[in-house]
């Protein structure tokens, strides 16, 4: 497997354990600090992004507000001061190109970034990245590149939970009317008080995610997000409210809403910076 390495900035009195203090951090058996690491899905080939996005280039890498969208949810990950390790899975023959186009134009401090290749599926590449972390590692923070809205408060809230229930998954409640159907006809409509569209950061306790991808992977089985995993051990997830914002880019409708939210945030940006200097 093709990995590269992204050393931390070694500064004079840097240690590599977080402070006693953050309540994200316990005491280890060994008395060493239980780590929060992160993995970064952005393997992807972007199939239903085809025809839509320039030749050789996926989705991952276009260009969002002048920079590729995988910087933004990078970005935030990196400026976490609870994740101390990321692993980026990026798709094969682009660790080179993701280093020198995404992460070298990022300030990664004292965080430590590895770059490994993808599988042919998320599961595969999320599997990929399990494998690369540090053993050491107590809760697995797994996000989707592609969503770049994700903020260091939805980071925050799903590690808090995952430290005290094991599994927490970011989700929005479903607000729109569903359907079951049957061919062409619908039969009956759900109840929707019950039913969340789920997204990502989700976060879990290391030795358990580590426990439902072998599980998985021994009988075959795909699910189309890691939560389903960790449920079919029978564990509970816990619900951190996400946003609509926390977008998930797979097609040319959604990076054009990608583009309008960027702009919004922007423009909120600049407007609090007016007010900010006319107060002063």
């Amino acid at each position: 497997m093709s990995k590269i390495f992204i050393p931390p900035r070694q500064d004079k009195g840097n240690k590599n354990n977080p402070p006693e203090s953050s309540p994200f951090f316990r005491k280890g058996r060994t008395g060493g600090f239980e780590r929060v690491s992160a993995i970064i899905c952005a393997a992807g080939k972007g199939n239903r992004m085809a025809g839509a996005t320039p030749a050789k280039q996926v989705k991952q890498f276009l260009n969002l507000g002048g920079r590729p969208l995988l910087t933004y949810s990078l970005k935030t990950f990196i400026d976490s001061s609870i994740i101390e390790q990321i692993v980026l899975v990026v798709p094969k023959g682009m660790i080179n190109y993701t280093k020198k186009k995404v992460v070298a134009k990022l300030k990664c401090g004292r965080k430590k970034i590895l770059l490994i290749e993808g599988g042919k599926e998320r599961q595969d590449s999320v599997s990929q990245g399990l494998k690369a972390l540090s053993d050491d590692t107590k809760i697995v923070v797994i996000h989707d590149g592609v969503r770049p809205f994700v903020t260091r408060e939805m980071i925050n809230e799903v590690v808090k939970q995952a430290i005290k229930f094991r599994a927490a998954v970011t989700a929005i409640p479903m607000t729109d009317t569903v359907k079951k159907a049957e061919g062409k006809f619908f039969i009956r409509t759900v109840d929707r008080s019950r039913l969340w569209r789920i997204q990502t950061p989700q976060a879990f306790e290391y030795s358990l995610i580590r426990k439902a991808y072998e599980t998985a992977s021994a009988l075959g089985y795909y699910a189309t997000d890691d939560a389903s995993l960790v449920e079919n051990l029978g564990v509970r997830i816990k619900i951190v409210l996400g946003s609509i914002q926390n977008i998930k880019v797979t097609t040319l409708e959604d990076f054009r809403l990608a583009e309008a939210i960027l702009d919004q945030i922007s423009n909120i940006k600049n407007q609090k910076h007016k007010s900010t200097k006319t107060t002063r």
